[in-house]
């Protein structure tokens, strides 16, 4: 992971969870780092991507695979804060796994979809919302973490899609509908974080 401040972390409750306690400190245990964690992420999208390709019921493991991503995203900070983990590249792993696993489920859902437009420009706009986020950090302003379609956003509603398509009649497709909204909710992101962080700047320069 990396090694800034908690502070500069997303805000889950569900890390105070025992059973995420009692997983975190299993992994530091078994010696697993949080890089090693944070890659684990990227292969659980990429599967995830092929069970969303393969399409009917694989979608289920899809889902489940992007849950698996989602738990690599909050163990590989626990271990690395937690329990003293943290490593001189953890700022490398902590961002860029991210967006690889972001760009392969969103473009792999678009694929599913026979719309690999929709599917590229959501995960760029996903990739966007990211940078705006790192920017501001980059200016002493600390992480906004602000939605509508942060990270965890995106994968609850393509979780939930992938759950439901598969149950629902022939010819409805929540996935393609959720990409569009992906995309665009994601655009809006980027806009409401961008002018959260220039209403900070102002200020900033104005004290």
């Amino acid at each position: 992971m990396n090694t800034s401040m908690d502070s500069d972390r997303r805000p889950l409750r569900v890390r105070g969870a025992g059973w995420a306690q009692g997983i975190a400190r299993g992994l530091a245990r078994l010696g697993m780092s949080p890089n090693q964690i944070s890659v684990a992420s990227v292969i659980f999208a990429a599967a995830g991507a092929v069970c969303m390709l393969a399409g009917g019921w694989w979608l289920i493991g899809a889902a489940a695979c992007i849950q698996g991503r989602l738990l690599c995203n909050l163990f590989d900070g626990m271990v690395a804060i937690e329990h003293d983990r943290a490593t001189p590249l953890g700022s490398v792993y902590n961002e860029f796994p991210d967006r690889i696993a972001d760009s392969i489920l969103l473009a792999a859902c678009g694929y599913a979809v026979a719309l690999p437009e929709l599917g590229w420009m959501a995960a760029l706009a996903a990739a966007l919302t990211a940078y705006v986020r790192v920017f501001g950090a980059s200016c002493g302003l600390g992480h906004d973490f602000r939605g509508p379609m942060a990270k965890q956003h995106r994968m609850a509603l393509l979780t939930c899609a992938c759950i439901a398509t598969p149950l629902l009649p022939f010819g409805v497709q929540p996935l393609a509908f959720t990409l569009a909204g992906i995309a665009v909710l994601s655009l809006v992101t980027c806009i409401t974080r961008t002018l959260h962080l220039c209403r900070r700047l102002k200020q900033d320069k104005s004290t």
